[in-house]
């Protein structure tokens, strides 16, 4: 939901309802009964029957007669209501998994209390209460597992409806529209020319799926529209957390932060000022070039972009209460972002990449955000190796994934495990190429003379007995050996 809606929006939208012949699956009318347990309970089913019906809200409003339709007025009042010391809506909020968002809303009409529940409709799975899930068999609340066949439709929605053509604000005007989207940034991303009509803008916005014609007039907000051009995303109050935060902590821990800034912006029309914070935060070196200093980044820029580009655009959308995350330290910079991976964080740099969010990916990509599918991770590790970085570190924590870019550490201070994942992802890099991992190449990557060859060899020795890579051609001679990862052994690839 962009704004806070008015009276007299609310108004019109409870008197459209009313104007329904009878309940539906997506709307419920009620006097005064309001039991908390029976509330958490139509929740969870107005959510999954709203997915089910393809509308992006479902509403339940007490002050309203059932037969006729006519404004009685409530008694209930939600922002009265606790359970035990808790606020009703934080009960209600705890107990639904996943966490969506619900508003109510108190007013008067015609003299009398009415209440407006609003409930975002479900995704990717359905919403629960207290570990049961509900839908409504037409004007009815019912479980769901006694409806296996609304259940199995409610799964194929869910497989075919991506996050981004969800709604993130229902019914906005024109000139909302206008206000609440960066519109000029868009059309400077794509290269086009500004319309001089605003009805040639709002054409052009939904040509694109950033916006879509409501039912009952203006317009709805994509949430592909708001994550892209949000001029605020905490404007959309689902999608308030999907903003990039960015850490500074002092030390190599996080028990000092010196530094949390928030970008608000829209991914696309906010990416270079999120990559200019990132970078006005990081560590730098200086470096003495032709008798000249020169001050260079500690993290090669296109590293941190295509990483930081990855965590947005990869992220599991549908988990609530968290959002994608930079957290720069002394000696390593993390990117993270919400949800496990589709591709094991060991295959990132030579598998096709799956993507949640195809739809997001390839607008960032028409624009010149995302680079061609596949070479982002592939761009990070050359970047470390051209720069004789640690190698990254790609890892799932929880429901997250992480990717880690280390400080520049003398190849004397680096561990068995850093040398190790070095040779790894260098075979991998190697291979995706065409190429072999041999003691010439990782004695380049590393910046090792000729005549230490045999620490390289030990190097790759350690890394052949983790099983992390495995010789191309085990009957070759010594000075002919070549390696390629794990996953790439001919035996392997022959099954």
């Amino acid at each position: 939901m962009a704004i806070d809606y008015p009276d007299d929006y609310l108004a019109g939208l409870i008197r459209e309802l009313c104007m329904l012949p009878r309940e539906t699956e997506w709307v419920e009318f009620k006097q005064s009964c309001a039991a908390p347990q029976e509330i958490g309970e139509y929740i969870s089913a107005l959510a999954n029957a709203a997915a089910l019906c393809g509308k992006p809200s479902a509403y339940l409003v007490w002050g309203i007669e059932d037969s006729t339709h006519a404004i009685v007025g409530t008694t209930f009042s939600p922002h009265k209501t606790r359970m035990g010391n808790e606020e009703l809506e934080s009960w209600l909020l705890r107990l639904l998994s996943p966490r969506i968002n619900f508003r109510f809303f108190e007013m008067a009409m015609d003299g009398r209390l009415v209440v407006l529940l609003e409930v975002e409709r479900a995704f990717c799975h359905p919403v629960r209460f207290q570990s049961q899930e509900f839908i409504r068999v037409g004007s009815y609340k019912k479980k769901l597992k006694d409806f296996p066949e609304k259940e199995r439709a409610l799964w194929r929605i869910f497989d075919q409806m991506p996050f981004e053509e969800g709604v993130a604000a229902e019914r906005v005007t024109n000139e909302d529209v206008l206000r609440l989207l960066d519109y000029p940034a868009y059309f400077d991303l794509m290269n086009i020319p500004l319309p001089e009509s605003r009805d040639g803008i709002l054409h052009a916005l939904a040509n694109d799926d950033l916006i879509r014609a409501a039912d009952a007039g203006g317009w709805n907000i994509t949430n592909l529209g708001a994550l892209s051009f949000a001029r605020r995303l905490s404007d959309f109050r689902t999608l308030r957390r999907k903003a990039m935060r960015i850490i500074l902590y002092r030390g190599n821990s996080r028990i000092e932060t010196i530094k949390e800034q928030m970008i608000d912006k829209g991914y696309a029309s906010g990416f270079e000022a999120l990559i200019d914070s990132i970078n006005s935060l990081l560590p730098s070196n200086e470096v003495i070039q032709q008798a000249l200093r020169k001050t260079v980044p500690m993290y090669p820029e296109l590293a941190v972009r295509e990483l930081v580009v990855n965590a947005l655009i990869h992220q599991d959308l549908s988990l609530t209460g968290t959002g994608p995350m930079v957290e720069i330290f002394d000696d390593r910079m993390e990117v993270s972002n919400p949800g496990i991976p589709l591709v094991a964080t060991e295959r990132f740099l030579d598998s096709p990449p799956k993507s949640r969010n195809e739809t997001l990916a390839s607008l960032m990509r028409r624009m010149g955000i995302c680079e061609e599918r596949g070479s982002g991770i592939d761009k990070v590790v050359f970047q470390t190796e051209f720069y004789q970085l640690p190698a990254p570190f790609f890892e799932v924590t929880g429901e997250a994934t992480r990717s880690i870019l280390f400080a520049p550490r003398l190849l004397a201070r680096m561990d068995k495990a850093d040398r190790v994942r070095a040779c790894y992802l260098h075979a991998c890099l190697k291979y995706v190429n065409r190429e072999y991992l041999t003691n010439s190449s990782l004695r380049e990557r590393f910046g090792i003379s000729t005549k230490n060859s045999a620490t390289v060899s030990r190097f790759i020795k350690e890394a052949v007995e983790m099983g992390e890579i495995v010789p191309y051609d085990p009957d070759a001679a010594p000075k002919m050996m070549k390696y390629v990862p794990w996953w790439a052994a001919p035996d392997r690839r022959n099954t």
